[in-house]
């Protein structure tokens, strides 16, 4: 039976269609062997010895950087944008820490803890934190170097260039708080490592939504927004009058 249009998808027989998938699931079994080589190489980066002696703000007093492992081995550090001043956190880090905040648990039972750091004031945090139902280990690196070390936040000399580094090059960047992940190994004498760094397109893979979008027949259905992300919303700002407005672009957070 030949096939037929519905928009720009073909119809198929069922015979047609199994073969069809079989074909895909050919590739889909080597991108998985080709990102199980991917997760190894990553594993196997050389580490870096963090020298600097960084410290936080956090729910209880004052954290260094080993505080924040709380009795684990390896720490994963989310770079929330979110800073002073702002009136609210970035929506698109509120998309993927709706996703971390149910893997708390999980990762700690693989001797992982995840903790969210972000340069506002724990006084400002702590509301939106509340706000959004969140119960993971957040912290301010307010009064630190720590956001700047790790591209996560704009130095006064890069807002006067133009020009920020960020993920590993220079690039414009329309905010002065940037998302990132970053990933630390403390070992039995307590020194701390640095192992891995991501950004950008790299945080991809930690938004649980994505991946099931990917798989539904419109995707991500990203393709005419001017800023991908424009669809998102903080999770209790979904309504009945939700419209995405496609030629908008990043906004960054309004101040207070």
């Amino acid at each position: 039976m030949a096939g037929t249009q519905t928009g720009k998808t073909k119809v198929v027989s069922p015979g047609e269609w199994l073969a069809a998938r079989k074909e895909l699931l050919k590739k889909e079994k080597e991108f998985t062997r080709l990102r199980d080589e991917l997760s190894k190489q990553r594993r196997q980066l050389p580490w870096e010895k963090v020298e600097k002696k960084y410290v936080f703000d956090g729910p209880n007093g004052k954290e260094s950087l080993a505080d924040l492992f709380g009795g684990r081995s390896q720490l994963i550090v989310y770079h929330f944008m979110f800073g002073p001043g702002w009136a609210e956190g970035c929506p698109s880090c509120s998309f993927i820490s709706d996703h971390s905040a149910a893997s708390i648990v999980h990762l700690a039972a693989r001797d992982v803890r995840l903790v969210v750091v972000s340069r506002a004031p724990l006084a400002e945090i702590a509301p939106f934190q509340k706000r959004m139902g969140w119960k993971f280990h957040w912290v301010s690196s307010n009064g630190s170097d720590f956001n700047y070390d790790y591209q996560a936040s704009t130095s006064k000399e890069e807002q006067a260039n133009g020009e920020v580094y960020y993920n590993y090059a220079k690039t414009q960047f329309p905010s002065e708080e940037r998302p990132g992940a970053s990933v630390f190994y403390k070992d039995a004498g307590g020194d701390v490592f640095h192992t891995y760094s991501s950004y950008g397109r790299g945080l991809d893979m930690m938004i649980g939504a994505y991946n099931w979008l990917d798989i539904a027949p419109k995707g991500r259905d990203e393709e005419g927004l001017k800023h991908g992300m424009a669809w998102v919303r903080h999770h209790d700002k979904y309504d009945e009058g939700y419209k995405v407005d496609t030629k908008a672009e990043y906004v960054q957070p309004a101040k207070k």
